[in-house]
């Protein structure tokens, strides 16, 4: 059944009929009111309705453009990992010398997590349940495999000028890369007991950041 009816607004009082729904404007309010949802009480914990609500739309909708609660986290997951996909492509990183493009990288992920901590609370989710939705999306895989080339690109030119040595694998160092940043902000709360040091103040995140930095250079060094 056709649940169109369900953008026509009511008519007012007077007998006019307010402008129609743009479909596109409220995909988006479902989005990002399931982002916070998702973020705030995980997939289990977050309701159809409660998503609705922070959308101020009718709860049909969701099923309407998402088909269910599981595609509309998909659309959620899709959705935060194209944004650091396109931080990234705004870099421009192969017209730059091999490890100053490195050095922007690091800075770009470092930077992407401390400005999106619900990125991490949602990857988390995600790995609890295996990945299963990450794992059907036809989506992800084409998304990061211009990232592996322009990485593989990357070392490359670094190894033609004596930058870099050979051998390091693309994929590898990305996971590396993400992996230096995503612990030091996805453990902050502990890490900061554990050491007696708040580490989530700027002045830690700057250290941090620079340490990352010199780390990865370091280690792509001949």
């Amino acid at each position: 059944m056709s649940t169109i009816w369900l953008e026509m607004p009511k008519i007012r009082s007077n007998g006019t009929r307010p402008q129609r729904r743009d479909p596109a404007a409220t995909r988006q309010k479902l989005l990002i009111a399931a982002r916070r949802e998702f973020s705030a009480n995980g997939l289990a914990g977050a309701r159809v309705d409660d998503i609705a609500a922070r959308a101020g739309v009718n709860k049909q909708l969701v099923y309407h453009y998402f088909g269910d609660k599981d595609a509309l986290y998909l659309a959620v997951l899709e959705w935060v990992y194209e944004e650091i996909r396109a931080q990234e492509r705004k870099l421009n990183l192969e017209g730059l010398p091999p490890d100053r493009a490195i050095k922007k990288l690091i800075e770009s992920s470092f930077d992407h997590l401390a400005a999106h901590p619900d990125f991490i609370v949602l990857l988390n989710d995600e790995n609890r349940g295996g990945a299963r939705h990450v794992r059907n999306s036809r989506k992800l895989e084409a998304m990061h495999s211009p990232l592996v080339s322009m990485v593989s690109n990357i070392l490359a030119d670094g190894v033609r000028i004596g930058a870099f040595r050979k051998g390091v694998n693309p994929v590898h160092l990305y996971i590396s890369i993400a992996g230096l940043s995503y612990f030091f902000f996805s453990n902050t709360p502990t890490l900061s007991a554990i050491f007696g040091k708040d580490l989530s103040s700027p002045a830690a995140r700057r250290a941090r950041r620079k340490h990352v930095v010199d780390l990865v250079l370091q280690a792509l060094r001949p």
